[in-house]
C-alpha cells in the first residue's frame, strides 16, 4: 500500500497516490466551502473503492448540498470498509457516522474524543469549530465560550500557517468580542489563501462588529465575483452585501441581491441559510421603512413548512416562526409554540409568541416575551449579526409604545456597535 497522507500528515488507507490526492482536493474545498466539493470524493472512490475515509469525505460534501439520504448511503459504505484502516480512521469514521446519521447526542461526545486524540485531523475537527456546529448548536450556555477554547486549543497542533485553523479562531474570537485580535488573524488567514468562503465570511463579520459597512461592500463585491452560485456560502454572503446595502440606503441594491442571491427560488445554498437570510433581510427592510410584499413573506413561510415542518433547532424555528407570523399563518406558528423540540427548546416559545404579537402588532406583548428570552439568546445559535434580529425586535416593539429613551438605552447597553449605524442613529421604525 501507497504511504499515502491527507493534508495535515494523517496516513490514508489506499494504495492509490492519485485518489489520496483527490480525497485531498475535496477537503481542501470542504474546509474553504469552495464550489464542486462532491466530484473529488467521487473521483477518489472512482480510484480506489474500498477507500473508506473516501466515503466518509463524499458524505460531508454531500450533506453541504442537502443530500441527505446521498450522505446517509455514503457513510455506510465508509462503515462497511474500516476493517483493516488505521484507528484514527476507524474513529474517524465512527464519530462522523454518528453525525450523518443524526445522532448529534452521541456524535458530540465521540467527535471530541477523537479531536483529543487527533486534533489534526481537521474533516472531524471542522464538525465543531463553527457557530453552526455541534458546539454552536448545543444550546448551552457559554457555547461562545466554549468554541473560542475549542479552537484556540487547535492552533498548538496546527501552527501559525494554517489558514483554516486561523480562519475559525478568529470567528470566535470576533462572537466573544475581541475585535481587534480576530481582525489581525483573519487577515494573516485570507493572506494564506484568499479564496477561503469561510474566511471571507469571517472577514464581513469582523466588518460587522467594527461597523465598517462600505469597507465590508467592497470587499465582498470584488470576492464573490470569483465565487460561483453553487457555492455553499454564496447565499449567505450575499444576505451579508444586501444587509450592507441596507443600512447604506441603497434599497434597490438591497432587493437587486435579495431576488437574485438570497431568497427561495433564487439562492442554491441550504435551506437554513435560505429561511434564516431571507426572514431576516424582509424583517430589517419592514423596520427600516421599506414596504415587503405580502406574498414575500407568504413564500418564506411556504419554504420554512417545506423543509422545516417540524421543531428540531431554535434557530431555525425562530426565522421559522416569524416568516409564518408576518405571512398571517396560525397554524404552523402554533405548531412551533406548542412543540418546541432540539437545544434551546425553552427558549423557542417565547420567541415564537413574540413574533406572534408582531404580526398582530401588539407591541407591549411582544416586548414581554422577547424580554424573556434575551438574558442568555446566545443558547438559540447563529451568529451575534443573525441574533441581532432579536434585539432589532425587541428595540421596535418599544418604539412602536414610545418608549424610546429606552429604547436607546437598551441599544447601548446591548449592542453599542448597532447604536452608531446610520441605520438606527434616527431610531427609524416603520413596520
Amino acid at each position: 500500500m501507497a504511504n499515502c497522507t491527507d493534508l495535515y500528515g494523517n496516513t490514508l488507507s489506499t494504495g492509490s497516490q492519485a485518489a489520496a490526492e483527490a480525497y485531498n482536493t475535496g477537503l481542501h474545498r470542504l474546509l474553504a466551502a469552495q464550489v464542486d466539493m462532491v466530484a473529488p470524493f467521487e473521483h477518489a472512490i472512482a480510484l480506489d473503492s474500498r477507500f473508506a475515509l473516501a466515503h466518509v469525505g463524499l458524505a460531508r460534501a454531500l450533506l453541504n448540498v442537502n443530500d441527505g439520504p446521498g450522505a446517509r448511503k455514503a457513510i455506510e459504505q465508509a462503515r462497511s470498509l474500516v476493517q483493516g484502516c488505521t484507528a484514527r480512521e476507524q474513529s474517524h469514521v465512527h464519530a462522523l457516522g454518528l453525525l450523518v446519521a443524526g445522532n448529534s447526542a452521541e456524535a458530540y461526545p465521540a467527535i471530541r474524543a477523537h479531536v483529543d486524540s487527533y486534533p489534526r485531523d481537521a474533516m472531524v475537527a471542522q464538525t465543531c469549530s463553527s457557530i453552526f456546529g455541534l458546539i454552536g448548536f448545543s444550546g448551552l450556555p457559554g457555547r461562545e465560550a466554549e468554541m473560542l477554547a475549542f479552537n484556540a486549543g487547535l492552533l498548538p497542533h496546527y501552527g501559525e500557517d494554517d489558514w483554516w485553523c486561523l480562519s475559525q479562531y478568529a470567528f470566535a474570537l470576533c462572537e466573544t468580542g475581541n475585535l481587534d485580535k480576530a481582525d489581525q488573524v483573519i487577515d494573516r488567514s485570507l493572506a494564506l489563501n484568499p479564496d477561503n468562503a469561510n474566511g471571507a465570511h469571517i472577514r464581513a463579520h469582523i466588518w460587522y462588529e467594527t461597523g465598517e459597512a462600505r469597507a465590508g461592500t467592497d470587499y465582498l463585491t470584488d470576492w464573490l465575483t470569483g465565487y460561483g452560485r453553487s457555492g455553499v456560502m454564496h447565499g449567505h454572503l450575499s444576505w451579508h452585501a444586501a444587509l450592507w446595502a441596507l443600512e447604506q440606503g441603497d434599497t434597490a441594491r438591497m432587493w437587486q441581491i435579495v431576488d437574485a442571491d438570497v431568497a427561495p427560488g433564487a439562492a442554491l445554498g441550504l435551506p437554513i441559510n435560505v429561511l434564516t437570510d431571507t426572514a431576516s433581510i424582509l424583517f430589517r427592510a419592514e423596520i427600516a421603512g421599506e414596504r415587503v410584499a405580502p406574498e414575500r413573506w407568504r413564500q418564506v413561510s411556504a419554504y420554512a413548512s417545506r423543509f422545516y415542518p417540524k421543531c428540531s433547532n431554535a434557530f431555525i424555528d425562530m426565522h421559522a416562526a416569524l416568516a409564518h407570523a408576518m405571512a398571517g399563518e396560525a397554524e404552523p406558528l402554533r405548531e412551533i409554540i406548542e412543540n418546541p423540540a432540539g437545544p434551546a427548546a425553552d427558549l423557542v416559545p417565547d420567541v415564537a409568541l413574540a413574533c406572534r404579537e408582531i404580526g398582530a402588532q401588539n407591541w407591549a406583548q411582544a416586548a414581554h416575551h422577547l424580554t424573556r428570552c434575551m438574558a442568555d439568546h446566545a443558547r438559540i445559535g447563529g451568529s451575534r449579526a443573525q441574533r441581532d434580529l432579536l434585539e432589532h425586535a425587541l428595540l421596535t416593539c418599544l418604539l412602536k409604545q414610545d418608549r424610546t429613551d429606552e429604547a436607546r438605552h437598551l441599544l447601548a447597553l446591548r449592542r453599542p456597535i448597532l447604536a452608531q449605524s446610520a441605520a438606527w442613529q434616527q431610531l427609524p421604525v416603520q413596520l
